[in-house]
């Protein structure tokens, strides 16, 4: 429970394979592997940053809340 990443999720979405990934975000394999391997993976917000825009996605995006928040937090 927690934070968990959707970075696989949403770049198999959007057809892009790990390598393409790391190409186009320029983050280091063995740590987009750990990001896949472990959703949970403690990550920083440059590599956040490096992700979304090579997803073309906004990084909250990437970002899921387990259990969700309540409606009220929103």
């Amino acid at each position: 429970m927690g934070i968990r990443l959707k970075v696989k999720e949403i770049a198999q979405y959007r057809g892009m394979s790990k390598r393409r990934l790391v190409y186009r975000s320029e983050v280091d394999i063995k740590t987009l592997t750990r990001i896949y391997n472990n959703p949970e993976a403690v990550v920083t917000t440059e590599t956040l940053y490096k992700l979304a825009v090579a997803l073309n996605v906004d990084a909250s995006l990437l970002i899921e809340c387990d259990p969700p928040l309540p409606k009220a937090l929103e």
